[in-house]
């Protein structure tokens, strides 16, 4: 995907034509940091599409590049920072933006929960005021309209007492009913797209499931898109529609949950899935992916996951995999898709063949 030709503007979305394609589409998307070392790259070509009323899913570990593609969508990384590529919304570019541009799209149509309310949220301004002041940026509302507004997105999000707790601090809150009511804030002005970056990895299961019962409810009542960046196939399986799995900062799989669940390909994929604790299962010890990802200043040539793959042979180490079609919908950055016969007789990992030949 990372050959896609780029998109021609829509000139017509801003006299009112109704948009009919991808609500957000990515296409290409790289993100570069300017260090003292040189110029180093988190998200390397990144592209996905995200439909009205979906639930897309990010998934890997930490320092696959998912938070940083977040980030980079809605034009909030430092300026250390080099975006390049397209990032569309409702046929708008925003990629290039300038920051007065950009600040009326965030929060009235694209939003962001972030992982740790405790720090987003400000601990010196009562909670019922910080959602009041995310609607007054946005909208002309009376204060009895807006009081009344904040109260009806506080009992939406299953905060107790609404009217109560709308007059407390962020500290008098539980970890859970921070994060519900920073969903609350998020969703203030029904934005189009919200994004989820590690909304549950703080909170406890049952609470974890409480607050994915909000986005529910969001999703049911205003229609809203989702992207949810996590690192828990389990959250996936349960909510999303469809999956993108990242690892070293590009897209190595994308399919339907379904069909992702069923028909993994990518062997890191196959790891994820094999690390997940299963119901009623008896296993001792949870399988492990050998290994970490690789920071941006340490990507290996050819596959990137060559090091961490019990099926990688000398094709992995010479050459970087494009994303192959596996079926409909269905993409997978992997040669053993060109050469399925591979799979059923896997080769020592490249790393264990240096060790062998080393000895």
């Amino acid at each position: 995907m990372s050959g896609a030709e780029p998109i021609e503007l829509v000139t017509d979305h801003a006299a009112g034509t109704p948009w009919t394609g991808p609500l957000l589409e990515v296409r290409d998307l790289c993100v570069t940091f300017s260090t003292d070392d040189g110029p180093v790259m988190a998200v390397d070509h990144v592209s996905f599409t995200l439909e009205e009323g979906e639930t897309l899913g990010i998934v890997g570990e930490s320092g696959s590049g998912k938070s940083v593609t977040s980030m980079a969508i809605l034009g909030l990384l430092p300026r250390q920072a080099t975006v390049t590529g397209s990032v569309r919304y409702r046929g708008r570019e925003l990629v290039g933006l300038k920051e007065k541009e950009l600040q009326p799209l965030r929060g009235q149509h694209l939003a962001m929960v972030f992982q740790d309310a405790l720090t987003a949220l400000n601990p010196v301004h009562k909670v019922g005021a910080q959602i009041a002041e995310a609607i007054s940026v946005h909208q002309t509302i009376s204060d009895a309209d807006l009081k009344t507004r904040v109260i009806e997105l506080l009992e939406l999000v299953g905060i107790p007492n609404p009217s109560e707790r709308a007059e407390q601090y962020p500290h008098e809150y539980s970890g859970g009913m921070r994060q519900r009511a920073m969903i609350a804030m998020s969703i203030a002005n029904e934005p189009d797209v919200l994004i989820a970056d590690e909304p549950t990895t703080a909170l406890d299961v049952t609470i974890q499931a409480q607050v994915l019962e909000v986005f529910e409810r969001i999703q049911d009542r205003t229609r809203s898109s989702i992207l949810l960046i996590t690192h828990d196939l389990g959250v996936v399986a349960e909510n999303c529609t469809r999956v993108i799995v990242m690892y070293a900062g590009e897209v190595v799989e994308e399919a339907t949950t379904v069909e992702l669940f069923a028909r993994a390909h990518h062997p890191y994929t196959e790891g994820l899935l094999g690390a997940m604790p299963k119901v009623g299962g008896n296993e001792e010890r949870l399988a492990t992916i050998p290994g970490t990802v690789p920071p941006p200043t340490a990507w290996p040539l050819g596959c990137r996951f060559r090091e961490r793959c019990a099926y990688a042979w000398e094709r992995c180490e010479r050459e970087h995999p494009p994303l192959y079609q596996i079926g409909a919908g269905h993409t997978s950055r992997c040669h053993l898709a060109d050469e399925p016969e591979r799979r059923a007789n896997p080769h020592a990992p490249i790393a264990a063949q240096r060790g062998a030949t080393a000895a």
